[in-house]
């Protein structure tokens, strides 16, 4: 998935995109308008997080020059102004969502997924995979154990995905890069066993047994 951040708040610009990139997706940030409304005429992000007020051309204008190529990716304001006219204007201009500054970041997340949902460059809705009580909803980046939700970064709902659809088979560190780091980031086999300590501490919480085994010397297994 492709974000365009479009704040001129470099304090608020730089975490947001780290924050977006830990979840998983892709981020081009801008920090003026006229750059912010260049790269989103050029197409291909699946979602645009505009900032309303920037220097020269403003988050709205922004909005308005996307919607009048009829281009239907998702827009998310960012903004102090949280008047109804304000709110009211930024609909009007096709905004899909708004978040009034400050805001929680799970707030965000869950609003950026919310949108991603709605996504025209979104490809079909993928089947739930599922092993004993643990399901997944790759789409969403949702799992369920034991009929209990459990929020997923995207690399996690890829590394769980990659993990269900082999499941009762042993997957060595180097099959596990291949399917789910790509191969700009392929990381150490210390990193891919952190990421695998993080999926385990949601999908295993206290008082349900193990699902994720590690087979020493070789990698991982999901399974009984």
């Amino acid at each position: 998935m492709k974000i365009l951040l479009v704040d001129d708040e470099v304090e608020l610009a730089d975490p947001l995109s780290r924050l977006l990139n830990r979840e998983g997706y892709e981020v081009d940030v801008a920090t003026s308008g006229e750059t912010g409304c260049d790269l989103a005429g050029q197409g291909g992000y699946d979602l645009l997080i505009l900032d309303w007020m920037l220097p020269g051309l403003s988050g709205l204008e922004i909005c308005r020059q996307v919607r009048s190529r009829q281009d239907n990716t998702p827009v998310l304001f960012l903004t102090a102004k949280d008047t109804l006219n304000d709110r009211v204007d930024g609909l009007d201009a096709g905004a899909d969502d708004y978040l009034v500054k400050p805001f929680e970041l799970r707030e965000l997340l869950a609003r950026v997924r919310a949108l991603l949902r709605r996504s025209p460059n979104l490809e079909p809705p993928q089947p739930r995979l599922t092993f004993n009580d643990l399901t997944l909803d790759e789409s969403n980046q949702l799992a369920h154990r034991q009929g209990q939700p459990v929020e997923l970064s995207e690399k996690e709902t890829r590394l769980l995905a990659y993990l269900l659809r082999h499941a009762n088979q042993v997957l060595t560190h180097e099959q596990i890069y291949q399917s789910v780091w790509d191969d700009q980031d392929a990381p150490s086999s210390n990193v891919v066993a952190a990421q695998m300590r993080l999926l385990r501490r949601k999908i295993e919480p206290k008082g349900t047994a193990p699902i994720i085994h590690t087979v020493y010397g070789k990698g991982y297994r999901l399974g009984g």
